[in-house]
């Protein structure tokens, strides 16, 4: 058959299909998801070992190589930037720039997927703008083989994460009709792809930026996103098709309840920071910390600071069968519990996660002095965490939100982790000012806020996102 010939048997198929079912949905089998997830979460799961196996050896690189040795000499327009930014901060000691510029770095990461949502929804489609996002992303890391083109390196991730994160998560929704009971159970696997990349980026990518070359570290985070890219295309025909935009765009008129469902979607993105920005120091001052405090040898061999990054997404992963078997078992007793209050039982995991840092480093205060195991505990409890909220969050935007905004909003949930990561960053400049006791238990206090919130209000936040025969 003739391409223009199956195209058009396509959108044959398309107009018959009932209006609540999404183009590239799998209907046949209600028991079992579509193959389009296996893809997006295939490319997702390598894109995450490109991005987290570059921010494993960010940190470190920056404030124990790249900063020391001159970054003003060795980067083009660094000195220009660093004066920006010393403008606005004053003067900053090595440790206390690499943690500003990597919070700016991670923050904007999370904010320009609201411009790519735009871009997916109303120019290029959400496939085209996920491609232009992967091709940028794979330039950003191999330009951060080389000095000299570091901050351009830092652009083009920006603006690559941009353009892919916020439309493959919505292209993941697309494969389920609103009221699919697989669509919280189909992010978790989403996620679940997400960490196996999260787990073998910094475990492979970092060890080797930090047992052989940094500039080899980074280039191998090049590498896995090709692999993402040539996963993504191969599975094309698998994918939803994009929504109409331009001349096509037939316009959606608003639906009751959508200004408090609206409303309800950003007050969970606000307090999706109560995790969030605790969390964030787990890539950012958290490296430095488990660095000096650790005493890293079993034997003779020292464990590399990546290893405990690694360690994120592995336990993220292990988490995730447990996690979906327990709400499986909650649903079929009608006890799941609701957005809110799995927002709750996260910020309270994290509460503790902190809170077990604060005690280590209490306990602990000369240098090397902990166990070289104990710095794995804060990810046990972290990124089991992140299940009750991340997750949660993207599923409840793909179902609750109007369809005609649904890439923005999920934008809107990435722009809180630039919110997130800014915070953090800033709050990091603190770290040695305050001590380590005092840095992680005023994170433990951010996260414990959480939890009063979430409990406070977690019937508006939670009943607008619900059918009403289950919304009470």
């Amino acid at each position: 058959m003739k391409l223009g010939a199956r195209e058009t048997a396509r959108k044959s198929l398309d107009k018959a299909r009932p209006a609540h079912i999404p183009s590239g949905a799998n209907t046949a089998d209600a028991r079992h998801h579509s193959r389009g997830l296996a893809i997006l979460s295939g490319t997702e799961a390598w894109e995450r070992f490109s991005f987290y196996g570059m921010q494993a050896l960010l940190m470190l690189y920056m404030a124990t190589v790249l900063l020391p040795a001159g970054a003003d000499r060795l980067v083009w327009g660094f000195g220009s930037f660093r004066m920006i930014v010393e403008t606005v901060t004053g003067p900053l000691s090595d440790q206390a720039l690499a943690s500003q510029i990597f919070g700016l770095y991670t923050g904007l990461v999370y904010l320009t997927p609201m411009i790519g949502g735009i871009i997916g929804d109303r120019l290029l489609g959400g496939r085209r703008t996920v491609l232009v996002g992967a091709g940028l992303m794979a330039l950003g890391h191999f330009l951060l083989a080389f000095d000299a083109s570091f901050l351009i390196a830092l652009a083009a991730l920006i603006c690559g994460s941009g353009c892919l994160k916020g439309n493959i998560a919505t292209q993941v929704g697309r494969l389920y009709a609103p009221d699919d009971a697989r669509r919280d159970r189909a992010f978790l696997l989403f996620n679940f792809g997400i960490n196996i990349g999260a787990f073998a980026g910094p475990l492979i990518c970092g060890s080797i930026g930090e047992t052989h070359s940094w500039h080899l570290g980074f280039a191998g985070a090049g590498f896995g996103m090709l692999i993402g890219i040539a996963i993504y295309v191969s599975g094309w025909r698998h994918l939803p098709a994009d929504r109409p935009r331009g001349r096509d765009v037939v316009r959606e008129a608003g639906q009751a309840g959508d200004a408090r469902r609206i409303a309800a979607l950003l007050g969970l993105v606000a307090l999706s920071l109560c995790y969030n920005v605790p969390f964030g120091q787990g890539y950012d001052v958290f490296p430095l910390w488990i660095h000096d405090a650790a005493n890293r040898h079993v034997g003779g061999f020292e464990i590399p600071v990546a290893w405990y990054l690694a360690s994120d997404g592995l336990v993220t992963v292990l988490s995730t069968p447990l996690v979906m078997l327990l709400w499986k078992r909650q649903a079929a007793a009608g006890r799941e519990p609701r957005v809110a209050s799995k927002f709750a039982i996260g910020c309270a995991m994290m509460a503790a996660a902190d809170a077990l840092l604060a005690l280590f480093a209490y306990a602990w205060p000369e240098a090397h002095s902990i166990g070289a195991f104990w710095g794995f505990g804060y990810f046990l409890l972290s990124s089991s965490a992140y299940l009750f909220v991340m997750p949660v969050l993207l599923a409840a935007v793909s179902r609750a939100a109007p369809a005609r905004l649904t890439a923005t909003l999920m934008g809107a949930a990435y722009a809180g982790l630039f919110v997130a990561n800014l915070t953090a960053g800033w709050l990091a400049r603190f770290y040695m000012p305050l001590g380590p006791v005092r840095f992680w238990g005023l994170h433990a206090l951010i996260a414990t806020a959480g939890v009063l919130i979430a409990v406070a209000l977690r019937g508006p936040l939670s009943s607008p996102l619900y059918p009403a025969s289950e919304a009470a």
